[in-house]
């Protein structure tokens, strides 16, 4: 985070900033056990991506929010057989000459969100649709398994 655009530019802040980007450079050669610049990127874009979780009869329904994105700028994928993983990256617009920012307070970077599916979401049935800044990604639901009948075994007489 560039604490200058916000208007901080005292040395106690400059050094901050140049702390937190030795920590994101993944220098982690002196602390094995430091998350790595990957993990720590991906938890910070996961917890910023507010999300809904609904489920009707017939599917399992994830509303996320997904700001200043493109529908061609969003990826919804299934890893792992039954993690949805929804991402996607807004990135800060091009300064026009002669003209500057005052303030930049909207979110720019990754956004991203991670779901567990259960076991009987049709993972060949997922549809996703962008609206206005909210996607609505709808993973259907297997249908019931048939009831096991009861085996009826013969008695014979001896």
């Amino acid at each position: 985070m560039d604490f200058r655009i916000m208007g901080f530019d005292s040395p106690l802040f400059h050094t901050l900033h140049h702390m937190m980007d030795l920590h994101e450079d993944g220098d982690n050669k002196n602390n094995p056990n430091a998350a790595s610049r990957t993990y720590v990127r991906d938890a910070k874009a996961m917890a910023a991506t507010p999300a809904d979780i609904k489920e009707d009869s017939k599917s399992y329904v994830f509303v996320v929010d997904m700001p200043g994105l493109k529908p061609g700028d969003i990826k919804v994928q299934v890893e792992e057989e039954n993690v949805l993983l929804i991402s996607g990256e807004r990135m800060r617009e091009e300064e026009k000459e002669g003209a500057k920012y005052i303030r930049m307070e909207r979110r720019v970077g990754k956004l991203m969100r991670k779901f567990v599916l259960p076991e009987n979401a049709n993972r060949d049935c997922i549809t996703a649709v962008c609206k206005d800044g909210v996607l609505t990604v709808t993973v259907e639901k297997l249908p019931p398994p048939e009831p096991k009948k009861p085996k009826t075994i013969d008695v014979e007489i001896c």
